[in-house]
């Protein structure tokens, strides 16, 4: 839970990330090299953990069961009202729920891919005051993926965006991207494929959490020397910033973004 309590989650919405790392204590060292963050325990239990920015969290960080034979990732989790229903509208659909639904602390979670392979949880109960783009919390979350138009009518129908009902989040489509919100920021975005062309094959699709930065130079330099790799810093989509993407030492992936 946050410092301020649980609140109601927008239905549809990005509701939390987390990383599933099979070090948990190196884990936690790269992090607060890195990005400076700070730890506390969870109410899951000793295997998990909440970081922290300025006191607030960010982000959760879990040690990933030896028996569990899946890739380190960060994964975006989205607000649902009712995870079983959730879970059914997916494998109709032709995709992938690896695990759960599962009483999880407080609520319910799941992990899913979507029809193109791409990993992402939803989460069934209440949440954090915690917001894509607001404050601490990632600074976006971006999907690359084959075609943005299609994988947008899938989460539209799972997630229940652009419903039209009370409480949902709204998708437009801007300049090749899909863009989600929650009725009063941009939450998500989806990018690949344009309406009119062909899937790019090319494409590994993926949900990609960035997180703020301040000074993205001495960021990368640090995750460098903590073990991790990282790709030349770039512009980023809409030129404000610079961005760059960081593998930490167990495989996860992530991008930071200065603006």
């Amino acid at each position: 839970m946050s410092a301020h309590g649980p609140v109601p989650a927008v239905r549809g919405a990005p509701c939390w990330v987390s990383l599933m790392a099979r070090d948990l204590e190196a884990a936690q060292e790269f992090y607060t090299a890195v990005l400076g963050w700070r730890f506390r325990r969870a109410s899951l239990g000793e295997e998990f953990c909440i970081a922290l920015a300025g006191g607030q969290p960010v982000a959760s960080i879990g040690a990933l069961a030896q028996s569990f034979q899946v890739a380190v990732a960060w994964t975006s989790y989205f607000a649902v009202e009712n995870a079983d229903e959730t879970a059914d509208r997916i494998r109709e659909r032709g995709a992938t729920v690896a695990v759960g639904p599962l009483k999880l602390g407080p609520g319910r979670a799941a992990l899913a891919a979507d029809p193109d392979g791409a990993t992402f949880g939803f989460w069934e109960g209440q949440t954090l005051a915690w917001s894509v783009g607001q404050g601490n919390a990632p600074a976006s979350l971006e999907l690359r993926t084959r075609d943005a138009f299609a994988a947008a009518i899938f989460y539209a129908e799972v997630l229940g965006w652009a419903s039209g009902e009370p409480g949902g989040c709204d998708v437009t489509y801007e300049h090749d991207q899909v863009i989600v919100s929650d009725g009063t920021h941009a939450v998500a975005s989806l990018r690949g494929g344009g309406v009119e062309s062909a899937p790019d094959p090319r494409v590994r699709p993926r949900w990609h959490v960035h997180f703020p930065v301040r000074a993205i130079e001495k960021v990368t330099a640090t995750a460098v020397a903590a073990g991790g790799t990282v790709t030349p810093v770039t512009p980023t989509a809409d030129g404000k910033g610079c961005q760059a993407v960081i593998r930490d030492p167990d495989g996860g992936l992530f991008t930071v973004t200065s603006t």
